[in-house]
C-alpha cells in the first residue's frame, strides 16, 4: 500500500504572502518594483490561480528577508512535517 504526503496547505501560502506584503505596506507595484516578479504573477499567487515556481518564492523570500524555510514552511502548517515522532 502507498502511503501519501498529505497536500501542501496552499491557502496558508497565499495568506502568508498577503501578511507579509500588507506588513510592509506595499502594493502589488511596490512589490513587483522590488522582487524584479510581474505585479500579474504576484497577483495571481496571492488569489490562488498560479502557485509558482521555486524561483519565484526564492525571489519572494529575497524580497521580504525571511528565510525560505519560514516562507515555504507554511506549506506544512496543518500537518507534521516528516521524521517528526508521533505523540
Amino acid at each position: 500500500m502507498t502511503i501519501l504526503p498529505p497536500d501542501p496547505d496552499l491557502t496558508t501560502l497565499r495568506i502568508t504572502l498577503a501578511r507579509l506584503r500588507n506588513e510592509r505596506g506595499w502594493t502589488f507595484d511596490e512589490l513587483a518594483r522590488r522582487s524584479g516578479l510581474a505585479r500579474r504573477t504576484l497577483i495571481d499567487l496571492e488569489h490562488g490561480h498560479t502557485i509558482g515556481s521555486l524561483t519565484t518564492w526564492h525571489a519572494l523570500a529575497h524580497t521580504f528577508d525571511v528565510s525560505f524555510e519560514k516562507l515555504l514552511g507554511t506549506l506544512c502548517d496543518d500537518h507534521t512535517l516528516p521524521g517528526t515522532p508521533e505523540p
